[in-house]
């Protein structure tokens, strides 16, 4: 499609609980991005966004993302039939990529059911269209996990905070194993911080 925004280079003007105004050419895009990439954009600072613009009838909405698995991911969530944009992006939210795709490889539909607004036929349709699909590195990746296991006291004492909050059990686990293996010198509270800003 002519004129599609298929990147984005800019300066962050504000950034909200779904999305985030970048300003490029003296115009403000806003953009819909996942929790893991809203959690890396801060206000003045220069952002870098692969994007896809979703194109209908009484709307055009342009959707950012800081790497390519997530793209590639939302790309193909996106293409199964009943998932659209909006669930494509709570998926990313609530789990990186190497988890979806150990969910979908794993067959391990309650995994991806466990994401709020994510049903058990859509899950199952997820698994079904999609097994063959997964991009190898990413397949290589998730090693066919589908619940990380927290092994650490302080990651167990983190992910115990956030069920009592009400959280589902696989979202959690996901993030804080994540989280973990970007700092595994990380606190319970600093644990529980940040998983607050990525799952919605």
């Amino acid at each position: 499609m002519p004129g599609v925004i298929a990147y984005l280079t800019g300066t962050v003007r504000d950034v909200r609980d779904t999305s985030a105004v970048i300003v490029a050419g003296g115009v403000g895009y806003e953009v819909l991005c996942p929790a893991p990439t809203l959690a890396k954009l801060r206000v003045n600072d220069t952002a870098e966004l692969h994007t896809r613009m979703v194109v209908r009838e009484d709307a055009w909405t342009l959707y950012g993302f800081q790497d390519q698995d997530s793209i590639r991911l939302f790309d193909l969530l996106t293409s199964v039939t009943g998932v659209g944009p909006k669930l494509g992006l709570a998926l990313l939210s609530a789990m990186p990529p190497h988890v979806i795709a150990g969910g979908i490889l794993g067959s391990d539909s309650k995994l991806l059911a466990s994401v709020s607004g994510v049903g058990k036929k859509t899950a199952e349709r997820l698994v079904l269209e999609l097994q063959n699909k997964v991009p190898e590195h990413l397949a290589a990746a998730s090693g066919r996990t589908t619940a990380p296991v927290v092994n650490s006291t302080v990651g167990q004492d983190a992910v115990e905070a956030l069920l009592a909050l009400g959280f589902r059990e696989a979202q959690v686990r996901a993030v804080i194993s994540e989280l973990l293996s970007a700092d595994p010198n990380a606190t319970a509270d600093q644990l529980i911080r940040k998983s607050l800003g990525r799952l919605r």
